[in-house]
């Protein structure tokens, strides 16, 4: 169901539509989480391209939440319907901290994960433990007041026209197993992403400026084009990522950006935003069956449970000819 408030009058600047638009109301109170999916949400109609889609969190007054508050981990679109995976830790010291030698499943009180497999014992914490409906222990004795907050979310986008040139979007993640088969007639090659991994600490002899934990795979492409746009996902303690061609040329890298006050999108401690490349169209390419390498670097002067390194990519089929002009939304 859409939220009937959520409805927005389109505004136009020369030529791009921008329309605002808010989730159904998400309810959090300390320590919670919500991970729930949302279908049929309210989106621009009729036959479009998307130039941008940005999203924030806002309470009742429409007012910006900060991620010390309510920590936005992620959200998803897909085909009309929303994923956000966000967990509330407001006055929640226990969950807002780094642990050491603790799993973070004990303090989610969670033994089996949302789909009823049991946890293992060494699975120190992450997305198997931190699921819609579950609560982190909060501070004995504190009562926190439940609260309605919603997704905003901005979409600015065009009427479609001949001239713009269609994408494809990838998303390479760092954990994916595949390894490149050396004879294979397959047609379609499966990856194997476990989206998140553990970072643990460097060894106590290594001074804290010289950990740095590297994470490494190759991929190969499956057909090529020209790179449109490429953007990293980390999490707190990330240092950068970035992606190889085969002849050892940086395709693109994308570095975080750390908060430095208490302001929502300035956010002391929190990654509050990654470099992006945006080249000229044509300037870079990717070939069709071209392995590519991925590097995903973190800090490790402490451990990391439940990290990410995901790299979005936007890459065109080349045109035809070879001066007509790239319309791209």
């Amino acid at each position: 169901m859409v939220d009937p408030s959520s409805q927005s009058q389109v505004k136009e600047e020369n030529g791009v539509k921008c329309a605002v638009f808010r989730s159904p109301t998400i309810m959090l109170e300390p320590g919670s989480v919500s991970n729930k999916y949302y279908n049929n949400i309210d989106f621009p109609k009729g036959h479009i391209a998307v130039k941008s889609f940005v999203a924030e969190v806002v309470d009742e007054a429409g007012n910006s939440v900060p991620l010390y508050e309510p920590y936005l981990h992620h959200w998803v679109v897909a085909f009309l319907n929303f994923w956000p995976w966000i967990r509330d830790q407001k006055n929640n010291r226990l969950c807002s901290r780094p642990l050491r030698n603790r799993s973070w499943c004990d303090l989610y009180n969670v033994t089996k994960d949302e789909n009823d497999r049991v946890i293992e014992p060494d699975y120190i914490g992450g997305l198997r433990c931190c699921y819609d409906e579950t609560r982190c222990r909060v501070k004995d004795g504190f009562q926190g007041l439940r609260r309605n907050l919603y997704l905003k979310y901005t979409v600015k986008y065009i009427d479609w026209v001949a001239s713009i040139v269609h994408v494809k979007i990838y998303i390479l993640d760092i954990t994916d197993t595949w390894k490149k088969p050396e004879k294979s007639i397959a047609t379609v090659v499966r990856h194997h992403c476990q989206i998140e991994y553990l970072v643990e600490s460097c060894a106590a002899s290594v001074a804290n400026v010289d950990c740095t934990h590297t994470k490494k795979i190759s991929i190969t492409f499956p057909s090529g084009g020209d790179i449109i746009y490429g953007t990293a996902h980390q999490h707190t303690g990330g240092t950068g990522m970035a992606l190889h061609g085969e002849d050892g040329r940086v395709i693109c890298s994308s570095l975080p950006i750390y908060g430095e006050g208490k302001e929502p999108g300035n956010e002391a401690g929190y990654i509050v935003c990654m470099s992006s490349c945006y080249p000229r169209p044509g300037s870079i390419k990717i070939s069709e069956g071209e392995t590519v390498t991925l590097l995903s670097n973190y800090r490790n002067a402490q451990r990391h449970t439940g990290v990410m390194g995901l790299f979005y990519l936007v890459v065109a089929e080349p045109s035809s000819k070879p001066n007509s002009i790239l319309s791209l939304y």
